[in-house]
């Protein structure tokens, strides 16, 4: 007996530590097995920090195999097989000589395999790759190389690599969004509505990473490093950035991931390991900027389903039912709406005049741009809602610009934004009344506030008298601080609309930038300084000092300030925060170490060719955000490459975007009532006549004719040698004459590029156009400048004596 105690001691205490930690060193020999339970032990990377193995799915009695983030509560999966779906409890995974991992359900039929042969093991790596090897540890299969949904640093996507989205946020079966490396170099995101069609429908984010001309500049492997930078590498060997400088923490106490989610939109997070009060995971950045918008094929629904409208929300796309529709699936709000008629030419549809059949919902802000059968220009809005009301195969018309657009069932790309300037009429039949959509998850507010009583009410009374003492006079002081505006401690974060725009004091801005020591720049709102703060680490800002500002405009200031926070694109510079103090107006802004596209454009050696178009797009995107895609429009009025920072990767950064609004009307830079910079101001500020974004579209052409030709938009006199001194109109001499390649003299690579050169080069011309109605929209700006537009020859921009 003493024996057999004494060696049960000794295995407790030496042999049970060695035996689990040789569970826990990430290799899983061959035979190994688990089954689908909520007591399987996963197999667990040697940090713990990664799981392989089954998790149960909520609200039923489904398992799936997967590999997820093991130390934090959420317990993110961020691998499963791409093929299977969801097993039933009892199933099991085994490491298999002759297959590798095998997959089978309670009855022992194959639902999955790797089939891979020579097996040795299997390891779950510290990176979250499950590898499986030969005895010679060659890797013969690894899950990195066969994704989901999801990329983890140290991942690369190769060409014909995808990512493909689930169903919805807990049904893991293959959703419609795909993420593709593409055999010419571009990374794509794209919608498939048939998964057994080997064709892509709408394509809605491109890397224009491609270079039909010079293969080596095209790119061909999506990188996610160790810092957590995603970025498409070229042949070359050069970057093209995804994630922007700063946008994640680079430290090593958080976790990182990137996927392409079941709305559509891929999205870079991360997560800090000590998740004290489990914040969750953090959104980065996203791609596109704004999906609702982005999808605009002929093909498929849109971001959402058919007869459904799209808004954005914080970059998230939210799918709604237009009102009398209801959705297909009441457990997908991103599926399909359904009306409850179907309009036709049936008898039934014949009987009487159509008012007595019909009636018409006014809806504001609302499209669906691709469901047309019918337009009608010129019309009046009276017009447009009786033509569909008397045509008996409409279901909705669209009045825009005086014109109307009818359009049939199913409607697809459907869209809610405030930059649309439309009203759409739908129609139903009488006596089918719209219902509002029904709210499932948010109880009413009367029952949550009684609960919430009943809940207080339970704490007060199973409490001792002391404490509820404690508790009430604590309560008590706390709204006599904040009723007196004592406590200012809680002022830093200023929450606007849902997005953070963090409130500096004056005292912490002039101590991160040691007494406004380092000026970087002054422009015409003020003097920009460098400084760091430590915001979760040290960060560097760029702190731009408001002189023009008035002092009474508090809500105004606020207002601004509040709509700038709200923006998030690549191409513009970050708010990080604002401090509004006594007679301060200062504005914190990411730093951009490249400093302005004045100093890298016009300085020497010239930028290459490549560089320039990706600057001239980033820019072109970046104004086609700010005019179509916010929710409030913002007019730059003053684009000038003093205004364009460049990134650590020279990304083109809008900067100094909103701020015209922040300035007093008579302290403007230049005229009265006019905003902007000489040889960059459009025609019509020195008319009588209203300014709109065709400002910020004239200023753009401006700077894509320098952006080309690499010279100023108006030379100095002094120091040129006196030709051509206004470039827009030498500009239109060489175009005119046939003489591009004058303006790109000794530039090879723009020589050797010639449709490109000639296709911006009459884009910047139809934008300089003196007639604002004749320029393009930043949108179609970008269409053309991609190729996607093909490019009609321009007119002289300035057929009239100029009054400038």
């Amino acid at each position: 007996m003493a024996c057999a105690l004494f060696n049960f001691l000794f295995f407790i205490i030496f042999l049970l530590p060695v035996f689990t930690f040789s569970q826990n060193n990430g290799t899983v020999p061959v035979g190994t097995s688990l089954v689908a339970t909520e007591r399987s032990n996963p197999w667990l990377s040697p940090s713990g920090e990664f799981a392989f193995g089954f998790q149960k799915l909520q609200d039923n009695d489904q398992f799936l195999l997967s590999i997820w983030f093991n130390n934090i509560p959420a317990k993110t999966v961020v691998w499963y097989p791409n093929y299977t779906s969801p097993v039933s409890r009892g199933s099991t995974v085994e490491i298999d000589a002759q297959s590798g991992l095998v997959l089978r359900d309670p009855q022992r039929r194959l639902v999955w395999s790797t089939g891979v042969p020579d097996v040795s093991h299997g390891f779950m790596n510290d990176t979250g790759n499950f590898v499986i090897s030969r005895s010679d540890s060659f890797r013969i299969w690894e899950s990195f190389k066969d994704p989901t949904d999801t990329m983890l640093p140290t991942q690369i996507i190769e060409i014909n690599g995808t990512l493909v989205s689930r169903k919805s946020e807990t049904n893991f079966s293959r959703g419609r969004f795909y993420l593709r490396m593409v055999s010419d170099g571009n990374l794509v995101l794209n919608t498939r509505s048939v998964l057994t069609n080997s064709n892509f429908d709408d394509e809605y984010y491109n890397s224009q990473t491609s270079d039909p001309v010079n293969a080596t500049n095209s790119g061909y492997q999506l990188i996610f490093n160790e810092r957590g930078s995603i970025y498409v590498l070229r042949r070359n060997g050069e970057q093209y950035a995804l994630t922007t400088k700063r946008s994640v923490p680079t430290t090593s106490d958080h976790y990182y991931r990137a996927t392409l989610d079941f709305d559509g939109v891929f999205r870079q997070y991360y997560h800090p390991k000590s998740f004290s009060g489990n914040p969750g995971w953090t959104t980065a950045e996203y791609w596109p900027q704004n999906i609702c918008m982005d999808i605009d094929g002929d093909i498929g629904s849109g971001a959402c389903g058919y007869n459904s409208v799209c808004r954005l929300e914080n970059g998230k796309p939210i799918c709604e039912c237009p009102q009398g529709y209801l959705l297909a699936d009441p457990n997908n709000p991103y599926g399909d709406c359904n009306t409850n008629f179907i309009p036709n030419c049936g008898e039934d549809d014949q009987k009487g005049p159509a008012e007595d059949v019909y009636e018409m919902l006014e809806v504001s802000d609302t499209d669906w741009p691709k469901s047309d059968f019918e337009q009608i220009s010129p019309c009046t809005v009276d017009d447009c809602r009786n033509a569909c009301l008397n045509d008996c195969f409409c279901a909705v018309s669209i009045y825009r610009d005086n014109s109307c657009w009818k359009k049939k069932l199913p409607l697809s790309n459907g869209r809610i934004d405030t930059g649309l300037n439309a009203k759409a009429f739908l129609k139903f039949r009488k006596g089918n009344v719209p219902l509002p959509r029904p709210n499932i998850t948010t109880p009413d507010k009367p029952e949550k506030d009684r609960r919430t009583l009943i809940l207080v009410g339970s704490v007060l009374l199973g409490s001792s008298v002391f404490i509820n003492c404690i508790f009430i006079g604590a309560a008590c002081l706390g709204f006599f601080l904040i009723y007196n505006k004592k406590i200012t401690n809680f002022r830093p974060v200023h929450d606007a609309a849902g997005v953070n725009v963090r409130g500096f004091t004056y005292k912490e801005l002039a101590l991160a930038t040691d007494g406004f020591k380092e000026e970087l720049g002054r422009g015409a709102f003020g003097i920009v300084y460098k400084g760091v703060v430590p915001m979760g680490s040290q960060t560097t800002i760029a702190v731009k000092k408001l002189d023009r500002v008035a002092q009474d405009t508090e809500k105004e200031f606020k207002t601004e300030v509040n709509v700038i926070g709200q923006t998030h694109h690549k191409n513009l510079v970050r708010l990080l925060g604002f401090c509004e103090e006594g007679p301060h107006r200062l504005l914190v802004y990411e730093y951009m170490n490249n400093g302005t596209l004045a100093s890298f454009l016009f300085g020497d050696p010239k930028p290459n060719w490549n560089q320039r178009i990706q600057i001239a797009m980033g820019i072109a995107r970046g104004l086609a955000y700010l005019h179509e895609e916010c929710s409030t429009q913002i007019i730059h009025c003053d684009i000038k490459p003093q205004n364009i920072l460049l990134d650590e990767y020279y990304n083109a950064r809008i900067s100094d975007f909103g701020l015209a609004k922040l300035l007093m009307i008579n302290q403007s830079r230049t005229l009265t009532n006019i905003r902007g910079t000489k040889g960059y101001v459009a025609p019509e500020w020195f008319r009588n006549t209203q300014v709109t974004a065709k400002v910020d579209v004239y200023s753009f052409g401006v700077l894509l004719l320098e952006i080309i030709t690499c010279r100023r938009s108006l030379e100095d006199l002094e120091n040129g040698d006196g030709e051509n001194p206004i470039l827009t109109d030498w500009v239109w001499d060489c175009f005119a004459e046939g003489r591009l390649d004058t303006l790109v003299k000794n530039d090879t690579e723009a020589l050797n590029d010639k449709k490109r050169l000639e296709r911006f080069v009459m884009v910047g011309i139809w934008c300089i156009q003196e007639d604002s109605s004749l320029r393009p929209t930043m949108r179609k700006v970008c269409q053309m400048l991609e190729g996607i537009l093909e490019v009609n020859v321009p007119p002289c921009p300035s057929p009239f004596a100029s009054t400038a």
